[in-house]
């Protein structure tokens, strides 16, 4: 299972496309609100019905294959406050599970101190919150088990490298052939 977690004022096609893309290649993603309901307003008024709450995921014990943070502001800050997000991503790090952020969202992974080490890319005036071996202006990378991104652009291409990631190139090339995708 994939867990992609969401806040009020997320970047909508950093969040939707990833659990598209993903879908598509067969993957189990959930869809997971930090806030009390599962309802979520994204950075450009966007209603999104989450599948299940934080709370609800931390009393399931939900351990993710990986785990996926959209950007957008205020929405990477909101990410950062909470603290159950906080626990599992040092969880899943100490698990070696996959961990995948976009645009601003890689400066969370940054200060809890998950990027020393690794290269890593994320949404121009963040870089000094990477806190990490170098930063890097490719639109994707994938260092060990983490893979960052620079923003709404990089979308599709951020959500191809995580089915590449977890199934190969040939099952994600098979899907960027399916949304005719250059």
């Amino acid at each position: 299972m994939i867990i992609e977690f969401l806040a009020d004022g997320f970047e909508e096609i950093e969040a939707l496309t990833p659990v598209d893309i993903l879908r598509r290649a067969g993957c189990d993603v959930k869809c997971v609100s930090v806030n009390k309901t599962k309802t979520v307003v994204g950075a450009h008024g966007i209603k999104v019905e989450a599948d299940i709450t934080a709370e609800e995921a931390e009393r399931l014990a939900l351990s993710p294959e990986m785990i996926i943070l959209p950007g957008g502001m205020p929405g990477t800050l909101h990410l950062k406050e909470h603290a159950g997000l906080c626990r599992l991503l040092n969880q899943a790090e100490k698990k070696e599970k996959h961990i995948a952020a976009i645009c601003a969202a890689p400066s969370v992974l940054g200060e809890l101190g998950m990027l020393k080490g690794k290269r890593a890319c994320c949404y121009p005036s963040f870089e000094e919150k990477l806190n990490c071996l170098e930063v890097s202006y490719e639109p994707v990378v994938t260092d060990g088990r983490i893979t960052t991104s620079r923003g709404m652009g990089t979308a599709v291409r951020f959500s191809l490298e995580l089915v590449s990631v977890l199934y190969g190139k040939e099952k994600a090339d098979e899907i960027a052939e399916s949304i005719v995708y250059m």
